[in-house]
């Protein structure tokens, strides 16, 4: 499956300004629709820089992330996947290499809740 499927199908449509909006109209009027959007269009990072700013943070966070931040972090490694899937050469690289830095980011949070919850 495509990207472009992959959106058809959730009913998600990123345009070129990048910004991401839910297609179905009943399901964009719901309030948690709307919260979506807040989180998508004004939360997540959307540039390069700031989705390895959001890394390096995450790399060195002592402490399990809270519910939303992880959260907001997967709907970026989304975003960031997307881009990647979209670019090409050096550009799908460096997004490549952000979604694994993410991706590290997120494991690691993980293995500190597993650690906490076994000791």
């Amino acid at each position: 499956m495509t990207v472009q499927e992959w959106t058809e199908k959730t009913e998600l449509d990123i345009d070129k300004g990048q910004r991401i909006s839910i297609k179905d109209e009943e399901l964009a009027s719901l309030r948690k629709a709307a919260e979506f959007d807040t989180i998508c269009n004004e939360i997540i990072p959307k540039s390069i820089t700031e989705i390895r700013r959001l890394s390096s943070r995450l790399s060195s966070y002592p402490r399990v992330l809270k519910k939303e931040d992880f959260e907001r972090t997967v709907l970026t490694m989304v975003y960031t996947a997307y881009r990647a899937a979209q670019s090409q050469g050096h550009q799908k690289d460096t997004w490549v290499e952000s979604f694994v830095n993410l991706y590290k980011a997120l494991k690691n949070d993980l293995m500190l809740l597993y650690n906490k919850q076994t000791s």
